[in-house]
């Protein structure tokens, strides 16, 4: 107890008192609301671009801009990857970081329309709101910002530009170049189809592509001289499919064939198969990775082919850090959900028209979801978890989608493309600046958080689980 004290006491001569905190959260609120159009803009542009993982080039650089153009200082392609950032401003402690996410995935291309229609000539579209996403998180830095201008608040706000976090791990990148050595508690969010703060972990994930090499030969005057790089790849899904009934219940492995070959009458002499194993447990997921290794060599022995493979990711679970938790819940449930016009319920009754299964009502984005005291299983995978293992880290989500919508789905796009999108973001923008407004003025709240961040990541020393690779640039070609 007399350390805590003296720790409070000291930190507390480089913090804002929060004396005046209820009206700097109020000045906060009222002017991300007056950037409305501004902000909405920018979502919808980068929506419009749709760059997958390190290939954000336009996406990467509107924000850099936006956030020069307020003050920031921006060092650009950090951690050897060329699409992301980190934007500064401010000195001294504390040092908040926003995270800011904005790749799309592949395959997901769709118009702004309650009707699956994919967009002519485009191929990714943002199912996972990543546009949505690094907009509100600028906006929120630079709110932040304008409060330290304006010697309200004293301290060090940083926006973390993080590339390719749908398989690319482009945090874990960041994490191991020591960017977050400094920072004393990160924030950061996600849509989704309600308003909540995160109590659910993430699943470890470690993905790799398997390359096999045969021998090509026509196929049907002399298969015998062939050696099929698709046979073992088949093999390999084969052998590991089989393993699913000797693993934990709770792994979760999946794959596609990206390359099975040009020609059916030619043996294809290179296939190449890309696969995901994801556990709660980060050890379990190594060890259940090295079990797929096993398969893969096994068939290119039985095929008689070679085979060789190249980590393309690696993330860890989430660590939970409840006092930060507690704090987001307090302000999301001030800043309140989301409310729609005629038109936008009539869009959504649409969407959920298209689903499979029966949707909440669509009044429920308006609610705020209870705190969840205990945390949940994970679902998911994210890099925001190797961050948590290095820094306090708090997550929530905001109802970017009509209730029931699935990420990674051309709903997700569709509602992205809207203003459903856009009024969920702005609720992310103001949750993220009132509790960072909160880490600044509060010295004690900085010091809970840190106290059981060390109690939860215990004696565990972090380290990538996909080693000292350089990042995987060209992972999604």
């Amino acid at each position: 107890m007399k350390k805590l004290l003296l720790t409070l006491a000291v930190t507390a001569a480089v913090f804002t008192l929060p004396a005046q905190k209820p009206n700097i959260k109020s000045e906060a609120i009222k002017d991300i609301d007056g950037k409305y159009e501004q902000y909405k803009k920018t979502a919808l542009q980068i929506w419009n671009y749709a760059e997958v993982g390190y290939k954000e080039e336009k996406s990467s650089a509107l924000h850099q801009q936006t956030l020069r153009d307020n003050g920031f200082t921006v060092q650009s392609g950090v951690a050897d990857i060329p699409t992301a950032f980190v934007a500064t401003y401010g000195s001294g402690k504390p040092v908040i970081g926003i995270l800011a996410e904005f790749d799309a995935l592949p395959g997901l291309s769709q118009e702004a329309n309650p009707e699956k229609k994919p967009v002519a000539g485009k191929d990714a579209g943002h199912g996972c709101g990543h546009h949505l996403f690094g907009t509100a998180s600028v906006a929120a830095g630079i709110e932040i910002k304008k409060l330290i201008e304006e010697k309200k608040i004293t301290g060090t706000i940083r926006v973390y530009g993080c590339p390719a976090e749908e398989g690319g791990s482009g945090k874990v990148y960041m994490v191991r170049a020591g960017l977050f050595n400094d920072v004393d508690a990160a924030i950061t969010w996600h849509p989704s189809d309600s308003n909540a703060v995160t109590m659910t972990s993430y699943l470890s994930n470690i993905s790799a592509k398997f390359r096999f090499h045969g021998l090509a030969a026509h196929a049907a005057a002399f298969p015998e001289r062939g050696r099929s790089a698709l046979d073992a790849v088949e093999s390999m899904d084969y052998m590991v499919n089989m393993m699913r009934e000797h693993i934990p219940s709770d792994t979760r492995i999946h794959y596609v064939i990206t390359n099975g070959g040009k020609a059916p009458n030619v043996v294809p002499d290179f296939a190449e198969v890309y696969y995901y194993v994801r556990h709660p447990k980060r050890d379990q997921s190594k060890s259940i990775f090295e079990r797929v290794v096993k398969a893969a060599n096994g068939a290119a022995l039985g095929t008689e082919t070679t085979m060789d493979y190249e980590i393309i990711g690696g993330t860890h679970d989430m660590l939970m850090n409840t006092t930060l938790a507690m704090a987001t819940q307090k302000n999301l449930d001030m800043v309140g959900g989301v409310s729609y016009t005629k038109e936008e319920i009539e869009f959504g009754k649409k969407i959920q028209a298209s689903f499979t299964y029966k949707a909440q009502a669509i009044e429920t984005a308006a609610t705020i979801k209870p705190f969840k005291t205990k945390p949940d299983a994970g679902g998911g995978s994210s890099d925001v978890g190797d961050v948590s293992y290095l820094v306090p880290t708090v997550e929530m989500s905001a109802a970017t989608w009509i209730p029931g919508t699935p990420a990674h789905s051309w709903q997700a796009v569709a509602c992205g493309g809207t203003e459903i999108g856009t009024k969920g973001m702005m609720v992310a923008a103001k949750t993220m600046a009132l509790t960072a407004i909160d880490l600044f003025t509060d010295p004690a709240l900085v010091v809970k958080a840190k106290e059981e961040f060390k109690m939860v990541k215990g004696n565990y020393q972090y380290k990538a689980l996909l080693g000292d690779r350089k990042p995987a640039l060209n992972y999604r070609d």
